[in-house]
């Protein structure tokens, strides 16, 4: 008797749909994701599971008289049939779409020997993550919700972990595996009357790092400044803003530094005059934004993995090698995010977007505690959400404050405050602010969940950040 069919391995389906494809070249890019979470409310534990799935994206490459032409098909896809299926549909979108403006040669030519170029762990299994990963923080999870219930405090939150293992192949002998631990935690606490509400949150990537207990007494001391709550008028305030909420902005800076766009005068990175403002100040002096994929703690792919083509990025462009980028040094703007399409366009050389992000301040040392300390009369606030752009020539932002606003005076925190509607730009905050912190892991509550994890940034200190109405959101 002969078992039951093997069911086939990522590399396989990779395998299956390079030779499956009838256009004249193919990327393929195959991700394995293993999700545990837990969830609570009300101190009560909910939920909990873990989840795996594969989702395959066909990239097909079909030469004209013209120029080249791409179509990218995405999917869930663990047979071979399935792949096939995803193969059809993208050679046959490939081959009614018109020539793609950033065609480029695709990387991983073989050379004049023949060989291809492999990744040494090409052949390594898919990792993996399990509920295990909370074996530590789940015990330490309870002990915190019988605390909380015992001091008339509930606390509601969600942890999860995930494991993704990226296979990236190509007609052309490329083959390149990653695998991309991602964790996040956020906890929210309110008081029994549910008059007060406070948060905490962060990122991480194997959970070790993680108190649950730690976490239940920031929420209760913060919970505890809002015993006194003081009205305020919309207006402009000494703003302490934590690493959270400079995340929060700063990921917007980010996305926003399109070499393309910025080439054609439609960003706050244009010229007035045309082209660029790279090369120009755009922050204080010894301010410093950059990305590496290697910066400990917040590691991510080496190389560039596009499922699709867009204003930063290029399906022409997987398997670019990735380093360390200068966004923004020593106060000016020394790269944007450019594929090769772009910097043909800008003369400028490429650099690929890379999966974190890192703001430094020369000389910055010390903790938010710190800044608080410093300040005579302001504001701390929390963290920021329901981001919004209003005006991409300034890169104007609108959005609100959250679970938290307190007030500081002669240099502690003694209330909180409403909340606020705030506009501002994050360029003109790197201008404009007077002291910082130094720089550590930071997460953002706006987009770190869904979009962007991998941050460091120091807490900012703006003597006249914009609070432009109040909100009556709690």
């Amino acid at each position: 008797m002969t078992g039951p069919t093997p069911r086939p391995t990522p590399q396989d389906l990779v395998e299956h749909a390079l030779s499956g494809s009838r256009s004249d070249d193919a990327v393929v890019v195959a991700t394995v994701t293993t999700a545990a979470n837990l969830r609570w409310a009300d101190n009560t534990l909910t939920t909990n599971g873990v989840s795996r799935g594969l989702d395959l994206t066909v990239v097909a490459f079909h030469h004209t008289a013209d120029g080249v032409a791409v179509a990218s098909v995405s999917g869930s896809a663990t047979t071979h049939e399935q792949v096939s299926a995803l193969v059809a549909a993208a050679d046959a979108a490939a081959a009614d779409a018109p020539p793609a403006e950033d065609a480029a040669p695709l990387v991983g030519d073989r050379g004049d020997d023949g060989t291809d170029d492999w990744a040494d762990d090409w052949t390594d299994p898919p990792a993996d993550t399990s509920i295990r990963v909370f074996g530590d923080f789940a015990p330490a999870l309870g002990e915190a919700c019988r605390r909380a219930e015992a001091e008339q405090r509930r606390l509601y939150g969600f942890v999860s972990h995930d494991v993704a293992t990226t296979y990236l192949g190509s007609s052309t002998g490329l083959r390149r595996r990653h695998v991309q631990p991602t964790g996040h935690y956020g906890c929210t606490g309110k008081t029994g009357d549910l008059s007060a509400s406070a948060w905490v949150g962060g990122a991480t990537r194997d959970f070790a790092d993680v108190d649950a207990l730690a976490l239940d007494a920031e929420l209760a001391r913060r919970l505890g400044w809002a015993r006194r709550r003081t009205s305020l008028p919309a207006g402009r305030y000494d703003t302490i803003l934590p690493p959270t909420a400079v995340a929060d902005l700063m990921i917007d800076a980010y996305w926003s530094a399109g070499a393309r766009v910025a080439h054609e005068g439609q960003s706050a990175y244009a010229a007035r005059e045309g082209g660029t403002r790279i090369g120009r100040r755009v922050a204080r002096p010894g301010v410093r934004l950059h990305s590496d994929p290697a910066y400990s703690g917040l590691e991510c792919a080496p190389f560039v993995l596009a499922r699709s083509s867009g204003n930063t990025e290029s399906v022409f462009d997987n398997g670019l090698p990735l380093g360390p980028t200068d966004w923004i040094r020593d106060g000016r703007l020394t790269a944007l995010l450019q594929t090769r399409h772009s910097a043909g366009l800008t003369g400028q050389p490429v650099t690929p977007g890379i999966d974190n992000l890192v703001l430094d301040v020369d000389g910055a040392e010390g903790s938010l505690e710190d800044l608080v300390a410093g300040t005579d009369r302001g504001l701390l606030v929390t963290c920021l959400w329901y981001i919004r752009e209003v005006d991409p020539q300034n890169l104007l932002l609108t959005g609100l404050t959250r679970d938290g606003v307190y007030l500081v005076e002669g240099g502690e925190v003694t209330g909180v405050v409403n909340n606020f509607r705030f506009n501002e730009s994050p360029l003109d905050l790197l201008e404009r602010f007077t002291h910082a912190s130094g720089t550590g892991p930071a997460f953002s509550r706006e987009w770190g969940d869904d979009y962007f994890s991998r941050t460091a940034m120091p807490a900012l200190r703006v003597p006249d950040f914009n609070m432009s109405s109040v909100s009556e959101a709690l």
